[in-house]
């Protein structure tokens, strides 16, 4: 199987890089398992804290292909992906497009890194169907909702300048810098404990109209994985010791 996906690691920061450029990076059934085992590796592995998720040949996804997709049917195994993302922050790294299952894709992560003049939407109104990967739920917790709704209805793009205005785009980058960017927001998340970020995304993610009470019961089951943890012991050593930590993610 080609790589349709690849993987770098940097530090405790994992790469992933959609690699199908000749057909824009368009999602078949190899590339979505690919990305799938690439994220399986992210949440597993102690010594990874944060992803950056880029796309190769200038563009981010443009996604379904729908050659492969008369072909093959839908991807397989891709759904808990789409549903779930990951367990640990995932950063979104795009340039040049993300749109239809692309941009749904992107708002599966956690923080979103884009380029000047990067094209942001999902137009699957304008092919007679409906974007039904997660994008209708998750475009309207970033963006007003008169802007999302009217994103949805009308099929039409909109520039990462824009969705920076919004507060959708977290970091806006001149062309050919998204990566570059994303990476260095991702190591500033990665010098943290592993356990205590990983914990700190899944509330803040889950807890979205929650009540208090929902709120609590949410978190109390993470209080102490992570406050009895090695980690938690070496964070105020290493502050007594005026040394970095060296987290060990367990």
């Amino acid at each position: 199987m080609a790589d349709e996906v690849l993987t770098e690691r940097r530090g405790r920061v994992l790469v992933i890089t959609l690699n199908r450029p000749d057909s824009r990076n368009a999602i078949n059934s190899a590339l979505a398992q690919q990305l799938v085992e690439a994220i399986e590796i992210l949440d597993s592995d102690p010594s990874l804290t944060a992803g950056v998720l880029a796309g190769a040949g200038g563009g981010f996804c443009s996604g379904m292909d729908l050659k492969a997709f008369a072909a093959e049917g839908p991807p397989k195994r891709f759904t808990p992906f789409i549903e779930n993302g990951s367990a640990k922050p995932l950063i979104a790294a795009l340039e040049g497009y993300a749109v239809a299952g692309g941009f749904e894709i992107a708002l599966v992560c956690d923080l979103l890194v884009a380029a000047r003049g990067t094209r942001l939407g999902i137009p699957e109104v304008k092919v007679g169907l409906f974007a039904a990967a997660g994008g209708l739920l998750r475009l309207q917790r970033h963006v007003p909702y008169g802007v999302a709704m009217e994103m949805c209805l009308t099929g039409d793009l909109i520039t990462a300048e824009r969705a920076h205005d919004y507060g959708l785009v977290s970091h806006l980058t001149e062309p050919g810098q998204a990566l570059e960017t994303a990476l260095s927001l991702a190591e500033r998340i990665a010098a943290n404990a592993p356990l205590a970020v990983a914990a700190t995304k899944r509330i803040i993610r889950d807890s979205q109209g929650l009540t208090e009470q929902e709120f609590w019961d949410l978190q109390k089951p993470l209080v102490a994985p992570v406050f009895k943890s090695d980690d938690a012991k070496e964070g105020p050593r290493a502050f007594s010791e005026k040394r970095a930590p060296a987290w060990a993610g367990r």
